[in-house]
């Protein structure tokens, strides 16, 4: 069936009528996806990985949703592993009763999803997406999370982009 989806894409590419040739393209793929014949094993997970990942390059919504959800994970690591526990730095100042007694500091803010965290691995995911280090101080977590988010998101961003030229295309 595949082949037939072609020659209509073509036809509909050489009468230069983009919308349609990307419906037949779009099948086009749908049939090869679904052929277990006449693909390999390692065809079938790229092309099962396209479509999910990007509806074949023509969903730039299912592309950019999947951008959304990468970076919320990049941040939610980010602010449980990838900062230093002390940052922010907390300090206290304070005098020692007159008395002597005894004087005992409890971290308000020890809790690892505080705003100023929020922000700082916002920052760091931002950057991450354009291909630019952060520069932040992070854990060694932190920095296998940030260059793992410096590969998949901006392929994610790129597909959109692709995705989103296509359709402007049209």
């Amino acid at each position: 069936m595949a082949p037939v989806y072609r020659a209509l894409r073509k036809a509909f590419e050489d009468s230069k009528n983009e919308p349609g040739a990307a419906d037949f393209y779009y099948g086009e793929m749908e049939m090869r996806r679904h052929d277990r014949a006449n693909t390999t094993r390692a065809e079938h997970g790229l092309l099962n990985g396209y479509w999910l990942l990007s509806g074949y390059g023509l969903r730039a919504s299912r592309t950019l949703g999947w951008l959304a959800a990468a970076m919320l994970v990049t941040i939610m690591l980010l602010m449980g592993f990838g900062q230093p526990k002390d940052d922010p730095k907390q300090e206290a100042t304070g005098t020692v009763p007159p008395g002597g007694g005894r004087v005992t500091f409890e971290n308000p803010t020890g809790d690892r999803f505080s705003g100023q965290r929020f922000e700082k691995a916002l920052n760091i995911t931002l950057n991450s997406v354009v291909f630019r280090s952060s520069g932040q101080d992070l854990t060694t977590a932190g920095t296998y999370i940030e260059m793992a988010s410096r590969v998949t998101e901006p392929i994610l961003l790129g597909l959109a982009v692709l995705a989103i030229r296509n359709r402007v295309k049209r």
